[in-house]
């Protein structure tokens, strides 16, 4: 993996607020030529710092109307009760991140549901129907405030 240059970083800025931009504009506002850019933004899809290329789609386009935030406990914290909740999160359909954590709750994961009658079934299949899930604390989120989906550097 090559380090990253100013170029670089400055093309994964841009490309971060709108991947959508050619590499003929990109060129233009970096001061490179456009194959130099289509190289080095190859390069950088290669060595995974650019990890995909997406469109994020309003949750309301799908009818969820209820985000979650729920810190889970387990029962058990051996690395096989880990893997295995991994393993059942990366199945969920509901579940739009999970991450494994330090501190009191051992993982935290973030939810999308239509509506409380959803997020209660989705709870009970795999938080309160799941032996090594010792407790779960949901937190209903009110208002987005700030989402970002950039690294800034």
């Amino acid at each position: 993996m090559q380090e990253l240059d100013d170029y670089d970083k400055k093309l994964l800025m841009l490309m971060q607020q709108n991947n959508k931009t050619t590499a003929e504009e990109l060129g233009s506002i970096v001061n490179l030529s456009t194959s130099a850019v289509q190289r080095r933004l190859k390069r950088l899809r290669e060595d995974k710092m650019i990890e995909a290329d997406v469109s994020i789609i309003s949750p309301l386009a799908f009818g969820i109307g209820i985000t979650c935030i729920v810190d889970v406990i387990l029962e058990v914290g051996n690395s096989k009760a880990i893997d295995n909740f991994k393993a059942l999160m990366q199945t969920c359909t509901e579940v739009m991140q999970c991450y494994y954590v330090t501190g009191t709750y051992d993982f935290v994961l973030i939810v999308n549901t239509i509506d409380m009658r959803h997020y209660e079934d989705f709870s009970k299949k795999y938080l309160m129907d799941i032996p090594n899930v010792k407790h779960f604390y949901t937190h209903v989120v009110m208002d987005k405030v700030k989402v970002g989906y950039g690294v800034n550097f």
